[in-house]
């Protein structure tokens, strides 16, 4: 598996990836209007613009995606990602880990994932993230906001 850094000619199967892989929140919330599911690929190619977009690459095929942009020291982590047919393989979580090396002068990371999200909570649990809040964003959905300090910046 590769991680490396995603390009523009990436964001149509990234798309792709996205709307598979958030299916399942959709059927945890009974929402499929949730923002993943509802991007379109202008809106993508707005983010490959102004965040960083790493992709893992397995057989040659893009099988995972996650974006981060750092602001005010704190590295924000976004959307990450992995093809149904390729979950269970440690993709998600190299993909995390080389994001967070990626950006090895922030003072912290930070994501959010839905509430009713055991499963995301505990991935991210096991890669030191701890919640420090709960809020109502939008979708009528409880947001758990979740960071982690960089160890590489200590």
């Amino acid at each position: 598996m590769i991680i490396e850094k995603a390009t523009l000619q990436d964001a149509e199967s990234i798309l792709a990836i996205q709307k598979e892989a958030y299916i399942r929140e959709a059927i945890t919330y009974n929402n499929y209007e949730i923002a993943p599911l509802t991007e379109t690929l202008e809106e993508m190619k707005d983010d490959f613009k102004q965040k960083t977009v790493l992709k893992a690459i397995l057989n040659e095929k893009v099988v995972g995606s996650v974006k981060g942009y750092v602001e005010k020291g704190t590295c924000y982590v976004e959307r990450l990602m992995v093809d149904p047919a390729s979950q269970g393989q440690g993709i998600g979580k190299k993909l995390m880990l080389d994001l967070e090396t990626y950006f090895p002068d922030c003072e912290r990371f930070e994501l959010y994932t839905g509430g009713k999200s055991t499963y995301n909570i505990r991935f991210y649990e096991k890669l030191g993230y701890t919640i420090f809040k709960t809020e109502m964003i939008r979708e009528n959905i409880d947001f758990v906001f979740m960071e982690k300090q960089n160890s590489q910046n200590n």
